[in-house]
């Protein structure tokens, strides 16, 4: 894994903050050049430090989608294949491994409740996945 540089870091603080700021606007932020942003933009997107690209969309804009958190439990030496298996799910945004009575927790985003639902029925036959609980976000309250 390649060491991060001072400029990298100071990158990956704004570009998670606002991941559609410009080049010349990251420049601006880091007081750089623009090559040397987007240099160092490339070698983390080709490191696979920045594994994917984003977007919030506003409620206002009629796409209301559907975010859940969905606690697994794994047969314990089956975890590596069901983690594989886990992160091939486009609507599976992010996945933890945690601690306690569940092995990971998934954060799930989907478009409808018919895709919510496929989703969680393809989950469950997931060899290895002997248990789920899932709960859909209703309300950001903070």
């Amino acid at each position: 894994m390649r060491q991060l540089t001072s400029t990298d870091r100071k990158l990956l603080l704004i570009l998670q903050r606002d991941a559609r700021a410009s080049i010349t606007t990251l420049a601006g932020q880091l007081g750089v050049s623009r090559s040397t942003v987007q240099m160092s933009l490339e070698r983390l997107v080709s490191s696979n430090t920045i594994q994917r690209f984003t977007v919030d969309v506003d409620s206002a804009a009629g796409i209301e989608l559907i975010r859940a958190v969905m606690t697994v439990e794994v047969q314990g030496n089956l975890t590596s294949s069901v983690v594989k298996s886990l992160k091939d799910i486009p609507e599976i945004v992010s996945l933890y491994s945690t601690n306690g009575a569940w092995d990971l927790v998934a954060q799930i985003e989907t478009t409808s409740l018919s895709d919510f639902d496929g989703l969680l029925r393809r989950t469950r036959e997931i060899r290895g996945i002997l248990n789920t609980e899932t709960s859909i976000l209703l309300k950001t309250v903070k």
